[in-house]
């Protein structure tokens, strides 16, 4: 799994960035907020998430890691991809989802493009309670987690891709390391978290 990318940002467009990493151009596709921070001819630093498909490989950039944990979160509502889970963070902005479903705010959730009035209390019913403990800090991708309590970001990407080496899909993965790390009593060490993070499964693939 591709966690995160540090290079020359050799193009920029509203919604895509190519960064050269050792030789190798990565294309990417970026939330408002990463757009923002990054400069073409100067070095970027972003948080990543790589979506794989049987026909494609897709890596989405991010600020920060409440952003990105917010993006995969969303995606373990049936129906809610990565290109809608980009649209709800680009319309709302994480801390903006966060709100909305906390306060059942049905109207928010519906300006996003492609989210009806249905869709919207799907959404709610769907991500109520697994959404408390985001909350975007400020600062560069690299500053570390935007997860008060939590264990490092780099902790949490180690855990989900050993995960979905074990099988489990990467939104279900995700989804048990999030709330894992959301916990006040939260692991401090990998085996820990990944252990946490199995029981939380409960075996289900």
């Amino acid at each position: 799994m591709i966690a995160s990318l540090r290079g020359l940002v050799v193009s920029l467009t509203a919604h895509n960035a190519v960064i050269e990493c050792a030789g190798v151009g990565m294309a990417v596709i970026l939330s408002p907020t990463a757009r923002d921070q990054l400069r073409q001819g100067e070095e970027g630093n972003l948080l990543t998430h790589l979506v794989v498909r049987e026909d494609s490989l897709t890596l989405y950039g991010f600020a920060n890691s409440a952003e990105r944990e917010v993006f995969t979160t969303a995606q373990s509502v049936s129906g809610v991809g990565p290109r809608l889970a980009l649209a709800l963070i680009s319309t709302l902005g994480a801390d903006g989802l966060v709100k909305a479903v906390a306060t059942e705010d049905v109207a928010a959730l519906s300006k996003v493009p492609g989210i009806g009035r249905k869709s919207a209390q799907k959404l709610i019913l769907s991500l109520s309670g697994k959404l408390s403990g985001f909350v975007s800090h400020p600062g560069s991708a690299g500053s570390g987690s935007g997860l008060p309590g939590s264990v490092s970001d780099e902790m949490g990407s180690q855990v989900q891709a050993a995960l979905e080496g074990l099988g489990w899909p990467a939104a279900q993965a995700a989804d048990a390391v999030a709330q894992v790390q959301s916990a006040p009593d939260a692991p401090a060490d990998v085996a820990g978290l990944l252990r946490a993070s199995l029981a939380r499964l409960g075996g289900r693939r």
